[in-house]
Order: C-alpha cells, then structure tokens, then sequence
C-alpha cells in the first residue's frame, strides 16, 4: 500500500463508507498524487476519435486527471485524427501533426501512462477503404467498412506499414487491432466459397492470426475486441500466446456474444471493458443508470475471473456510417450514423469508474452519486437525490416516433422530462457550475427533442388537415434551437474543435428544420 498524507490516513482511518465515496467521487476532478491499490495492473481509458476529437490541450488535460487517479494506460482509438506518413490519403480535416503526436505521448509517459493505439484491421474501416487506392481490399463494394480476409498479402502489407508508423511515435508494448463487429463476413464470393470450405470461424480466425503474428513479429502484443472469438471459438485456435483478448460488456449477460467459459479456458490474457457511453445513446439520450449498474455489475465480476486490466469505453458513435453518394458506387462522404453527448459531460461517470477499480467490492451507487454531488456540486442529500432522480427520468429511447422499453406515451415522457428540467434548474450547485451545466443542457436537448417527437406525431396523425398544421410549426419555432446551439457551443469550446461543434449542432438539429420547411406551406 502507499503511504497518504498524515491527514489522508486520519481521514480514511475514521472514515465511513459515505466518507470514503466521498473522498473517491472528489478524486476525478480534485485528484490527489498517490491512489489505493488495484486489482488490476491495467487500467486504463479508451478514447474514440472517430468524431468529437479533441484539441491537444483538452487531450493532456484529460490525460493528467486520468493519471492523477490510477490510471496508468490510454487505449487511443486515433483512427483518421493520425497523421500516418506515408499513407496521406487515411488522416482526416482534424489530424494531429506528427509532432502533437508524439509530444502527446511524451507527456502521457511522464504521467506513467501507457498510450496504446488501436488501428482497426478488420472491419471497421471506412476512413480507409473510402478511398479508391484501397478499393480491392473491400469484402463489399455497396460497404466499405470491412476489409476482404481473402486479400491477405494485401492487407498485410498495408497493416504492417501502418503498425510501423505507430511503432514509430508510440512506445507501447501492444498494438490493438480492433477485430470487433465483422458484420460483412461472407459477403465476398471469396469469402463464401472459405466459409464452404472450413466455416466463418476458420475465415475470420485465418485472417487475425496473419494480423497477431505480424505484430508479435514487430515485438509487440497484439490486443483485440473478443466478441467475435466468442461467437466462433475455433478462431481462437493457432492464435500467437501473446494475445490478449478485451471482453467487452455493457450490461448483458456475460454468454452473450458466444460459450464464455471456452474463452477463459483459451489461456490468453484477458482484459475487460465496460461502458460510459454506448448504445442506445445518442444526442437525446443518455442512461445513467445503466451505465453506472454495468460498473457496478461488470468490475467484480471480471475481477473475480482474474482479469489483467480493465479499459473503459467512451464510444463517440456506433461505428457506423450512412453514405452520401454521387453514384451507386461512388461515395462523396461518410457520416457517423449515431451521435452522443460530448465526454465533456461524463465526469460524474467517469470518477465512478475510477473509484470502481480501486477495490474488489461492488460500487456502492447511491453512496458514490451522494458524495459526488455533495463533494463537486455541494448539493445536500436531498438535493443529491432530486438530482440522481432527474437525470435518470424516462431514460427510454424513441425509433419511428414509438418509445421502447415503456408504455409511456410522447406526451408523458415529455411531461416527465420538462419537470426533470425545472427541478435541475431550481437546484443550486455551489462549485463546479460549468459541469453542473451539462446536465441541464442534456436535459433541454432531451425536451426540444420530445417535443419535436410529439410535433411530428400530431403531423402524422390520420385525422391531421391541412388547417391543423399551423398551430404546429408555431410549436417548431418555439423549440429556442439558436439558445441551445448557443449553450451547448459555450460548454464545449475547447474541448472540441470549433467546425466539430458547428456541424454537431447542425446535425442535431436537422429533423427540426427539415419538418418546419415542409410545415411552411401551410401558412
């Protein structure tokens, strides 16, 4: 154990399970320089730069607080945000330079934080494959997000040039491939005649065997998502013994993806991987609650089976991409399909999960909220409460204008959310306003949102005339989007770059504008 501060050690001798969550919740954003013990050796954060990237400065920011509380590795999902040397045509309008690359990295080291960089290799790759020049790599011509398993020599030479240049600037002793949600498998003709031949097992399992032992021949540790081993267990077989596999759950049932138990009888190393933003997630929606019961549910367990590391997920999107297209097969862009709020607003989530891996006893949820609020928003327990209460009211998404998951109606979750805003309002943080904030301003976007949601209902219902619509585009106009934009541009400068935040804004509002040029008619 290493030794606190005299105070510190009083503290936490006289301390009460309230006490010491309150001490954990003020961690995150008030760190102190020495944490508790671990039972993980890996601890670590994934960061999705996908969409959302972030300037440097908010990057180290970030990284410090990290490493002030315990975590010792970054899991840095780069992809076009790098700027690869010899591959022009894969970085993106955000890239970093070579340079805040590695300063980036020097930096994380001198905190003694490990940077490891995923590089997608199998699916997942639409930045890459977009582009002609990789073209014949594609398992599908209509979905460039998965490269062909069949087109080998290929692939290898250009994973091989990519893993060297991120050799090159990170000093890590593991590359992580990706490997997660090979969706495409079979597509090609190639492919179907493997599968015919062998099984999907063999043809997926093939291909990430190629792609560990070229990393294992660059002296480093391949590291991969293991849902789709989990689904074919026969891929597991001939893989290279430094291979570590990430079981990532987000609150299902550990047998899920697949026989959980011939995974841990593999003899690889295995890492777990919760979640503080993931599906059904979006700008509209987050879930507090089940996100805080995955920490709660996920950490011991994997703790019990003995795994080496724990890596939290911040998924910015879904991985997933709608095209925009000049041609049947020419595509000009690639938008993400699912948004969510920026990580900005997650630190409550965030201190959660740190404090989650300082122990092998489940996360006390009700405790921790409590501290937090009182430690970071000096809210009393009854404010504590209203606010816990608030943020996790209707947390049901909405598809085709239907709830999911309740009876409730629009119109119900709508009223359920405007008093949730009234009481976030009413409520008084004494410190750290600006991230109080955030959860109002999620709040708002949560209500212009139903509200929309019960504007289109009554456009499309059956007995709506033409007379009926008026009424209606005057509930569009009142929706204040220019006040949100505002709010949400406010909290995120600097965190964000300043077209990511124009165009989130953009895309948020988009069904509002596109309903009330329709509804203009009706004037």
């Amino acid at each position: 154990m290493i030794k606190r501060t005299t105070l510190l050690m009083i503290l936490l001798a006289a301390a009460i399970v309230s006490l010491d969550a309150a001490k954990a919740a003020a961690v995150y954003t008030q760190p102190t320089a020495k944490v508790k013990a671990s039972p993980f050796p890996v601890r670590g954060f994934h960061l999705d730069l996908r969409i959302q990237a972030m300037p440097m400065p908010a990057l180290r920011k970030l990284a410090l607080q990290l490493s002030k509380s315990g975590i010792n590795t970054l899991v840095m999902e780069w992809e076009g945000t790098y700027p690869f040397k010899d591959e022009p045509l894969i970085p993106n309008r955000y890239a970093y330079t070579r340079t805040e690359v590695t300063s980036f990295i020097a930096y994380c080291s001198s905190l003694h934080i490990d940077v490891i960089p995923l590089q997608q290799s199998f699916g997942h790759v639409e930045y890459i494959l977009r582009n002609p020049k990789y073209k014949e790599l594609r398992e599908d011509q209509k979905d460039y997000s998965q490269v062909n398993p069949l087109k080998e020599a290929e692939t290898k030479k250009l994973f091989t040039a990519l893993y060297k240049d991120l050799i090159s600037t990170h000093q890590s002793p593991y590359i992580h491939i990706g490997g997660d949600e090979t969706y495409l498998l079979g597509h090609s003709e190639e492919s179907k005649k493997k599968i015919k031949e062998v099984g999907i097992g063999r043809l997926y399992g093939d291909y990430i065997k190629m792609l560990c032992e070229t990393v294992v021949s660059l002296g480093k540790r391949p590291v991969l998502w293991a849902d789709i081993a989990l689904k074919y267990p026969e891929a597991l077989k001939g893989l290279p013994k430094e291979t570590i596999f990430i079981d990532w759950n987000y609150g299902w049932d550990i047998n899920m993806f697949g026989d959980h138990q011939k995974l841990m009888q593999s003899g690889f190393e295995i890492w777990g991987s919760p979640a503080i933003r993931s599906h059904p997630d979006n700008f509209f929606l987050t879930q507090w609650a089940k996100h805080f019961k995955n920490i709660h549910d996920f950490v011991p367990l994997a703790e019990n089976l003995g795994y080496k590391g724990m890596i939290m997920t911040s998924w910015s999107t879904s991985g997933l991409y709608s095209s925009v297209l000049e041609s049947t097969k020419d595509v000009v862009d690639l938008y993400a399909i699912r948004h969510v709020y920026p990580i900005s607003g997650f630190n409550m989530l965030i201190a959660a999960f740190l404090e989650s891996i300082r122990t092998t006893k489940p996360l006390d949820i009700s405790a921790f909220v409590t501290a937090y609020s009182k430690s970071q928003y000096g809210l009393d327990e009854q404010s504590s409460k209203l606010f816990w209460k608030a943020i996790n009211t209707t947390p049901f998404e909405v598809t085709q204008g239907q709830p999911v998951g309740t009876d409730l109606s629009i119109a119900q979750m709508l009223d359920s959310t405007k008093q949730a805003l009234n009481i976030l309002e009413k409520l008084q943080p004494g410190k750290n306003t600006d991230e109080f904030e955030h959860y109002r301003l999620m709040t708002s976007i949560r209500l212009q949102y139903l509200s929309y949601q019960w504007i289109e209902a009554s456009a499309n219902a059956p007995e709506m005339t033409e007379t009926g619509l008026p009424p209606l585009l005057k509930e569009l106009e009142a929706l204040h989007t220019d006040e949100i934009d505002r709010k949400f541009t406010a909290l995120n400068t600097g965190f964000m770059y300043p077209a990511e935040i124009a165009q989130e804004n953009e895309l948020r509002n988009a069904k509002i504008k596109v309903l009330r040029a329709r509804l203009e008619r009706s004037k």
